[in-house]
């Protein structure tokens, strides 16, 4: 049987700022506008005395732990920032969470930011390595999976923009997603292509933007606000570098396989398709949605196509994934994605969620992969 944290440590307040193109505002407007958010949800007034200690995760930190000191003004306390590709958000929970667990602290804060559109670019920083004797970035990796994927199980480019159209609806429902837009099959499939056979629309936004969460002990959370939201499972797994794994067939992500084997026994899950009631899953590429609902055990390999041709991930679906746009349109400010989709699912399971509301969410899964990927992390939380 797996360890566990299951039930021991709570989530009592989330908060985020808008995500976009955030000129107007800095690295650490952001990080203030998220954490009291967070703060005013939790209840708590005096975050000077409340706050034990901060885990935060940024992708592209400019001064370390200092400008999280400095922004929130909490010194002569730990602390820590943790920078692991688009699990980096994920991550960062991990650690507040273990830290309440252990009894090393009762109440702390996670947050996580970034700011890519200061950096001048417009996507992450591009790798040149080779996979299989040919050049990558990160669209042109991924769609080296498209590729085999269409061509092993029949899929197509309409069956990726089905998803595009999908999370481009639903964030048109989420106050601060960065892009609020909905658009058509044909939208996706006449938009100029990135890397076949991703055009446009098949990626997602990279954007600013900074996510929070208060975490507690559970036996205190009713301390803060009557609805906490509890910690069923998180797990970080790491996998052998897709150039580097002789049986890697484009098919499947193994990060993924390894760390829902881990959090589903964490969590005491046997039939997530059944057992999840909301998924916030990893969108980078709309292809990449489609092979993690298979990686997640949501359906059999090769079948994506079909729940998602039936509208079973929709926002009215069986199995709502993505519910404020996901990557695609909330945006993905990469270190904060984590922690956004954390803010997303409390919000869900707590009924708070507006337009976009899941009925009776008891149990949302979240799950981010970075890197080529090697890595990924997934969270469940759900209500008592």
């Amino acid at each position: 049987m797996a360890k566990s944290i299951r039930d021991k440590v709570a989530v009592v307040g989330v908060g985020a700022c808008k995500f976009g193109e955030n000129w107007q505002k800095s690295r650490e407007d952001m990080i203030v506008e998220a954490s009291y958010e967070a703060y005013e949800d939790a209840g708590i007034e005096d975050p000077q005395r409340q706050i034990e200690a901060v885990f935060a995760g940024a992708v592209y930190p400019r001064e370390g732990t200092g400008e999280i000191a400095e922004a929130l003004k909490l010194f002569g306390r730990p602390i820590s920032i943790v920078s692991d590709y688009c699990q980096t958000g994920t991550d960062a929970f991990r650690f507040g969470v273990f830290a309440v667990a252990s009894g090393m602290y009762d109440t702390v804060l996670v947050v996580g930011f970034d700011k890519p559109k200061d950096r001048g670019v417009s996507g992450p920083t591009v790798r040149f390595d080779k996979v299989r004797g040919l050049p990558a970035t990160p669209a042109g990796w991924f769609s080296l999976c498209a590729a085999r994927y269409f061509e092993t199980f029949g899929a197509g480019r309409e069956d990726l923009a089905r998803i595009a159209v999908k999370n481009h609806h639903n964030g048109t429902l989420a106050p601060k997603s960065m892009l609020k837009r909905e658009i058509t099959v044909d939208d996706v499939l006449n938009a100029r292509i990135i890397s076949w056979p991703f055009g446009l629309y098949d990626c997602a936004a990279q954007s600013d933007g900074a996510a929070a969460a208060i975490l507690t002990r559970a036996d205190i959370a009713k301390n803060y606000r009557q609805d906490p939201v509890l910690v069923k499972a998180v797990t970080i797994a790491v996998a052998e570098h897709p150039q580097r794994d002789p049986d890697f067939d484009f098919l499947a992500w193994k990060p993924t396989l390894y760390a829902a084997k881990d959090a589903y026994a964490q969590a005491g899950i046997d039939e997530p398709f059944r057992e999840l009631d909301v998924v916030q899953l990893h969108d980078c590429f709309t292809l990449t949605e489609m092979l993690t609902y298979e990686d997640l055990g949501l359906c059999k390999k090769g079948e994506a196509k079909d729940y998602v041709a039936s509208g079973t991930f929709a926002l009215t679906g069986e199995l709502p994934v993505n519910t404020d746009g996901g990557l695609k349109t909330f945006g993905h400010p990469t270190g904060a994605t984590g922690v956004r989709m954390i803010y997303e699912n409390t919000l869900q399971l707590q009924g708070r969620a507006g337009e976009r509301q899941v009925k009776g969410a008891n149990l949302a899964l979240s799950h981010n992969i970075g890197g080529p990927p090697t890595t990924c992390g997934i969270a469940i939380l759900g209500n008592p």
